[in-house]
């Protein structure tokens, strides 16, 4: 009957001992973070200042020798690592431009990107019309020549085929009955019908 789940005592000793376990854990993280310094004995005192050995006293006709601090000390605790760890990271970062310069240069990226929009978006209109692609020298048909001379009949400079068809045309000896059909009696001619003109 002491260990159903609305028992007051059972919580407060769940509660207890989740509150040391944090309690534990914070401690020993506290611990680590601390810089580690020598040990000192209570109630022993160190001398003010000890010569150095390596130095030798200084004569009553000569000055004395300027005093040089005592290197410090690196601290290897916590919040000096994490000092460090800013420090370089502030010499790997590019310096932050003032809000004039970023204006500006936003403004020069915004001109550039205007510029190649209106080099993109010349006016062009699609025109309708059959005209026949001429032969190349390869024999293949030289439909971009054709879509040239589609645009130029409607008044534009030059255009870009869009639509293509092909037709057969043979001579009229096909017509003659009982004539056997030779391969060069039918030749296949390629229009454009239609084009983007500029």
């Amino acid at each position: 009957m002491l260990n159903r789940p609305g028992n007051p005592i059972a919580q407060c000793r769940t509660r207890a001992a989740t509150a040391g376990a944090a309690l534990l854990m914070w401690m020993i993280a506290a611990g680590a973070g601390w810089p580690q310094a020598p040990p000192s004995s209570v109630g022993v005192q160190e001398p003010a200042q000890q010569a150095a050995p390596d130095r030798p006293a200084p004569q009553q006709g000569e000055p004395a020798p300027p005093s040089v601090p005592p290197a410090r000390e690196d601290n290897p605790g916590l919040f000096n690592e994490l000092g460090k760890m800013f420090q370089n990271s502030l010499s790997i970062l590019p310096p932050l431009k003032s809000p004039g310069e970023t204006i500006d240069d936003f403004n020069a990226r915004a001109k550039d990107a205007g510029d190649s929009l209106s080099r993109l978006a010349k006016p062009s209109s699609m025109v309708a019309g059959r005209i026949i692609c001429p032969v190349s020298a390869n024999g293949a048909p030289d439909c971009k020549l054709g879509a040239n001379k589609l645009c130029q009949a409607k008044g534009f400079k030059e255009g870009k085929s869009l639509n293509t068809d092909s037709a057969e045309t043979c001579s009229a000896k096909v017509l003659i009955p009982g004539r056997v059909r030779k391969p060069d009696d039918c030749r296949t001619d390629n229009y454009v019908t239609s084009a983007l003109c500029q």
